[in-house]
């Protein structure tokens, strides 16, 4: 499986001029040693409603390989896996697909297969980002089709060099059981006009072993290169041009067929101007083009069955904005447009006709389109207290460009709106507390995977042009609190959504398959995310997290499927000048509610499921100036478990047809970084 696009000993070279380099800097400023990140942050930005992540920052269990993998730490983040060690596909507050808005650099990546195996998330290397910023709710309107349940946008920063500094950059290697082994690159190098910068990875592992010592065919290989080249002229003037390439494969116990090819090619172009005049404080202009090549089979990753089949999927997508920030006394306001143009194609083999679908003609299937424009403004009544509002318009039209659908309506055009209204507050004499209350509105067009993957809509055979757009209310609240070694923060929502999209599965067709089919329904959602962290010294810091989500079905007096269960984390810190020592016990509540063979285009509620706890240990010694050597156990006690929200085992793998597949047994993991 291993193709070897990237090479152990070259990263060991570029470490260890690294290492020279770091240890011969007199003048570069001490390197703090950071805890590695167990639970969710705090929020800090609009009071908590906004989280910010480091993901170059190691966290339990395992460094991320992926976007869900990250995530997940994040308090309100589970994930639907298929059964790979990667590629899972991020859920949040129990909401699932494009009702979380997932950016990269400010632009949207979507995957190609009808079923997702290649969700957004899994064409993202978290390491290669600078920061993770995760808006609550539907509180945020500057980015195009809204998502209603969360936005999250991985960025990268703008290359900043002096006379004295020209160039910086990071590397880290993992190593874990069961051959998991990670190459991350990050470097740049320029002045203070121009920069180029590198950012490249490569992470691989074998199939895993469960608690009970089961294998589970779960092994992967993914790469990932991405160049920037910048340009900056002066303090106030910014241009960027990106492109990048990635490819990988991954193995899935839950699936029929595996992920034989994850091909990226992305190009984009970032054009900023600050300080344009006494008001407008920043244009900003962006286009970025992503092609998506997938590639799913049954046979070059397993046991080749007699009926070989194999699918061929593609998506282009373009991504045009313009934005501008203005600031008065007491008002910031920032205005735009953007647009979408994303075309689905697909070609599979013909196993009747012995036809590679390598020689078959790629047939386009969807056409996309949207133009949005938007406004989004602060009004600052003093320095405590802040109304923040914005509304927005998108003119969506989607065009279905199969054969089978000519004598049917092939085009649906709609205007969708969407809004929200905020108020912030600080409480200067009230031990540093912070609270926000929001109500916002969204209205999502379905997306490919709701139009073209069910097999009926509404009780309709064409979905397409059944299904009806999703408007959702919601109401969000929380806090932060600090006062000497103690914090508090807490996020609750409450939501309304009119036309719910639900996914139920059916036992369809000559052979009986359970097959998606579609249908809008009226929903209720409700939860809360809290934390609670206390520094008993200055050794000693403790933190306890809690996340809870609720939905149902009140169209039929049901509850909503695919929502996670009760889960509790704490996390135990000893934290010294050049090492420190960490505990996590995860704790996972049962899940009661569910609706069976009900759920979304990737999977569907199996059972009820039952509670478990997972106890992790890590610890990170500073070797070096700049040099860090982290260790992990996960899953200590080698519990054998499954996630609420796991698929079957494919009986193709040796499972049973009412058979979960398990999560990792006992896991070791090192991860050496430096920066230079």
């Amino acid at each position: 499986m291993r193709s070897g696009q990237f090479l152990l000993q070259p990263l060991v070279a570029a470490m260890a001029i690294a290492y020279s380099t770091t240890t011969l800097a007199v003048e570069t400023p001490p390197h703090a040693l950071t805890a590695i990140v167990a639970t969710a942050q705090t929020g800090n930005d609009a009071n908590g409603l906004i989280v910010r992540a480091d993901p170059k920052q190691p966290i339990q269990p395992i460094p991320a390989s992926d976007g869900a993998d990250y995530l997940q730490s994040i308090v309100g983040f589970s994930a639907v896996n298929s059964g790979a060690g990667t590629n899972g596909d991020v859920t949040f507050r129990g909401m699932f697909g494009s009702r979380i808005k997932i950016l990269t650099d400010g632009t949207e990546n979507l995957g190609a297969c009808p079923s997702r195996m290649d969700s957004p998330s899994s064409y993202i290397s978290p390491e290669s980002y600078d920061q993770i910023s995760v808006i609550k709710g539907p509180q945020t309107v500057q980015y195009a089709n809204t998502g209603s349940a969360a936005t999250v946008i991985f960025e990268r920063r703008t290359e900043d060099f002096s006379q004295d500094q020209n160039y910086h950059g990071q590397a880290s290697v993992v190593v874990g059981s069961y051959g998991r082994l990670d190459q991350n690159i990050e470097a740049a190098v320029g002045d203070e006009q121009k920069y180029i910068r590198l950012n490249t990875n490569r992470s691989v592992s074998d199939s895993y072993q469960d608690g009970d010592g089961k294998t589970v065919p779960s092994d992967w290989e993914r790469w990932n290169a991405d160049i920037a080249l910048g340009w900056t002229p002066n303090a106030d003037t910014w241009v960027e041009l990106t492109g990048g390439k990635a490819d990988g494969e991954a193995v899935y116990a839950g699936r029929a067929m595996d992920g034989s090819k994850f091909a990226r090619e992305s190009l984009g172009l970032r054009v900023e101007k600050k300080n344009v005049s006494d008001v407008i404080k920043k244009i900003e202009a962006q286009v970025n083009y992503n092609f998506n090549d997938h590639v799913m089979d049954n046979y070059s990753l397993r046991k080749p069955p007699m009926m070989q089949m194999a699918t061929n999927v593609a998506r282009k997508t373009l991504n045009a904005r313009l934005a501008m920030t203005q600031e008065w006394d007491n008002i910031d306001l920032i205005t735009g447009i953007d647009t979408q143009n994303n075309e689905h194609s697909i070609r599979k083999t013909d196993a009747m006709q012995g036809i590679a679908y390598q020689d078959q003609p790629r047939m386009t299937d969807m056409k996309f389109q949207s133009f949005g424009g938007f406004g989004e403004l602060t009004y600052h009544f003093d320095d405590e207290n802040r109304l923040v509002s914005g509304v927005r318009i998108d003119q969506v039209e989607v065009k279905d460009q199969r054969n089978v659908t000519a004598s049917l309506d092939k085009q649906r055009e709609h205007t969708l709106f969407s809004g929200f209204v905020r108020f912030e507050n600080t409480h200067p004499d009230h031990d540093d507390g912070k609270t926000y209350i929001g109500l916002g509105y969204v209205e999502r067009m379905p997306d490919y995977w709701e139009l073209f993957s069910p097999k009926s809509g509404n009780g309709q055979a064409n979905t397409f042009n059944q299904i009806d757009t999703e408007k959702t209310f919601q109401l969000d609240l929380g806090y932060q609190h600090q006062y000497s070694g103690f914090n508090s923060w807490a996020s609750a929502y409450v939501g309304l959504i009119q036309d719910y999209i639900l996914t139920t599965y059916l036992p369809t067709g000559a052979n009986q398959a359970l097959e998606a089919h579609s249908r809008n329904v009226d929903a209720t959602i409700a939860g809360a995310e809290a934390g609670v962290g206390y520094q008993f010294s200055d050794a000693i810091q403790a933190d306890v997290s809690a996340m809870y989500a609720w939905g149902e079905n009140t169209s039929n007096n049901t509850p909503l499927p695919q929502i996670s269960p009760l889960e509790g984390r704490i996390n135990l810190r000893y934290v010294q000048d050049n090492y420190n020592l960490g505990l996590l016990w995860r704790i996972v509540d049962g899940q009661s509610r569910i609706s069976e063979r009900e759920g979304n285009i990737v999977g569907y509620d199996v059972k009820k499921s039952t509670g478990f706890g997972t106890l992790s240990l890590n610890g990170t010694y500073k070797l070096a100036q700049d040099v860090d050597l982290s260790v992990g156990i996960d899953n200590v006690l080698n519990k054998t478990y499954a996630e609420h929200l796991n698929k079957l085992g494919n009986a193709g793998l040796g499972f049973a047809a009412t058979e979960q597949f398990n999560n990792i047994g006992r896991n070791y993991w090192a991860r050496l970084s430096m920066k230079f």
